[in-house]
């Protein structure tokens, strides 16, 4: 071999060596250059559901399409997952019908104590106030104090009926005190006039009709009426003293009133009437009230002495008024819930 042929197979080699080395340096580019996103195909179970889930407790809706995806496509499948927005959580509603969560369609009330359309299905009340007489009531009564307490079933937020308990309690005028002093004793031989003293009071079971015409948060209004038994007493005391004895304090001397004469009549009666309610808020199923009523009662009269025939009467009717036709208006305030 010439010096020619060795210098030319030497330049052809080292040509040979840097081809090799370019092509391995290239080779190891590509293969720390990422893949195209086409060449990313999702796996895609076919166990696995398209997802549209709603969680119960928070109302969020989620949706997640896949696209289908073939060999032949070059674009990356579309992946989305959506909020739907609902309504925000409203407590006030929560908090009459009940329950924390959001529901939908007709509302569920809470228990059995309320109505279809959410109002209470009973009604209770407690109150009092004051009774004024009216009509020929006025010329011997005057005005006192009275009580009354009811309850009873509700239908519907308007309409219902209370059985109600009454108590109204009367005085008497002066010139009735005296005018009965005066028939007990025409002389004044036992003392009795100047020291004679006497009430009234009914005490009455009824049904109580009653029918809001507004009800719900701040002002309210109702009318009432019904029918019921009525009990009519009047009391005629006189001072007297007794002596009151016990083991460790020994007898000691008192003064009370007692009974000298006692008057009852029975009747029906009706009465009828308007109040005003107030509720604080909407959550609170008390409410204060304030009502008027016209209460009249068919007694039976029966006659009894009276001044010109004081003095040959025989009888022991003393007070007839007690048996007349009683009219009074009893105004009561308290708490409705």
């Amino acid at each position: 071999m010439s010096k020619t042929q060795a210098r030319w197979i030497s330049l052809g080699g080292r040509t040979l060596a840097t081809v090799a080395l370019i092509a391995a340096g290239g080779f190891v580019l590509q293969a720390q250059t990422p893949q195209p996103a086409a060449t990313l195909a999702p796996t895609v179970s076919a166990q696995e559901p398209i997802l549209n889930l709603q969680t119960a407790d928070t109302g969020l809706a989620y949706s997640s399409s896949i696209q289908d995806y073939s060999s032949s496509d070059a674009a990356q499948p579309d992946t989305q997952i959506s909020a739907v927005t609902t309504k925000p959580f409203d407590f006030l509603n929560a908090m009459q019908y009940g329950g924390g969560r959001q529901r939908y369609g007709r509302p569920r009330y809470r228990g059995g104590n309320t109505n279809a359309d959410g109002s209470p299905k009973y009604d209770f009340y407690a109150g009092g106030g004051f009774g004024m007489p009216a009509g020929t009531q006025s010329n011997y009564l005057t005005t006192g104090w009275g009580l009354e307490f009811g309850g009873g079933r509700m239908f519907n937020r308007l309409v219902g009926v209370n059985l109600e308990f009454a108590y109204d309690h009367f005085g008497m005028t002066s010139a009735t005190i005296n005018n009965q002093a005066y028939l007990y004793d025409p002389t004044n031989s036992y003392g009795i006039q100047g020291n004679l003293g006497a009430n009234s009071h009914i005490w009455s079971f009824s049904l109580q009709p009653i029918v809001n015409l507004k009800s719900g948060e701040g002002i309210g209004a109702y009318v009432t009426g019904g029918f019921g038994f009525y009990h009519k007493v009047a009391n005629f005391t006189l001072p007297s003293e007794g002596e009151e004895c016990d083991y460790y304090y020994g007898c000691y001397l008192y003064e009370a009133n007692e009974n000298i004469d006692h008057y009852t009549s029975n009747a029906a009666g009706i009465d009828g009437g308007f109040g005003l309610t107030y509720k604080f808020s909407r959550f609170a199923s008390e409410r204060l009230f304030a009502e008027v009523r016209l209460v009249h009662t068919f007694n039976q009269y029966k006659p009894g002495v009276t001044v010109a025939t004081v003095d040959t009467y025989t009888g022991n009717n003393y007070f007839p008024q007690n048996s007349q036709h009683t009219t009074y208006i009893p105004v009561k305030f308290g708490l409705r819930f």
